[in-house]
């Protein structure tokens, strides 16, 4: 079975895909600050009337963008249905964690595990709460967790269909087009509509705060996706050269079908 070159590289994208998005569910509690991180002063946009805004992002934005780079590489191998596959299937293994996370915060903790405050001199190790600690960081809210799901189904369901689209006009030529192109776009629907399901529908956010806030994480998707296109060209070359110019002209013919 393993020496099927094709279903070797299908499994390894695959995995990774797997990966990227359940560990980007998983980090996505985190919010950072992109400036702080980067040593910048922290920006202080005004947008749609919302003051104070700037790249304060979930940590799960260091992952996604790599989740929708690995849509474009299987799509142009393997096509529509295996990137609806993947897809489905990452939905479905994310909730599988979710409810075994849910299960392991519900557990009745040791006492001495839970509550270790002074157990260390440093004060960095010192938590009164460990069980807090842990349901706070693993715990999401269920309308965080729905709103992420969706978008990630909508927009990846969009991204195969525009960059079919881009392919049908364009033929095998301007890579750059298809991949950076149905990315803009699907990233534009995600960076919205994760956020109105969670905090428009699922909270009290008004629709303005949700707008100008999806527009800055937008704007740090976009960028992304501008700067990982020279991602996409090398791993072509890789791919091409691990199946062989004639198997990779068949794949990409089938996945264009």
């Amino acid at each position: 079975m393993f020496k099927n070159k094709t279903l070797i590289l299908f499994l390894v994208l695959g995995g990774f895909f797997v990966t990227n998005a359940l560990v980007a569910q998983m980090i996505g509690t985190k919010i950072f600050s992109l400036e702080a991180t980067l040593g910048f002063n922290e920006l202080n946009w005004t947008l749609f009337g919302v003051e104070g805004l700037g790249f304060n992002l979930t940590a799960g934005v260091l992952l996604w963008p790599v989740v929708f780079v690995m849509t474009d590489i299987i799509n142009e191998y393997y096509g529509q249905k295996g990137v609806r596959y993947l897809s489905y299937m990452t939905v479905f293994l994310i909730l599988y964690a979710m409810l075994m996370i849910s299960l392991a915060i519900i557990l009745v903790p040791n006492e001495w595990w839970a509550f270790q405050s002074g157990q260390h001199d440093n004060t960095e190790m010192s938590l009164s709460n460990m069980n807090l600690a842990f349901k706070r960081i693993f715990g999401q809210g269920l309308w965080i967790i729905v709103g992420s799901l969706i978008a990630f189904m909508v927009s990846q369901l969009l991204d195969v269909l525009i960059f079919h689209k881009i392919r049908e006009w364009t033929g095998e030529k301007k890579v750059w087009l298809r991949a950076t192109g149905s990315t803009v776009v699907s990233q534009f629907i995600d960076s919205y509509l994760v956020l109105i399901i969670a905090f428009y529908v699922g909270s009290d956010w008004e629709l303005v705060r949700v707008l100008a806030i999806g527009s800055v994480n937008y704007i740090y998707k976009f960028i992304m996706a501008l700067a990982l296109t020279p991602v996409i060209y090398l791993a072509h070359y890789l791919i091409d050269n691990y199946l062989g110019e004639k198997l990779a002209d068949q794949l990409k013919e089938e996945a264009a079908i």
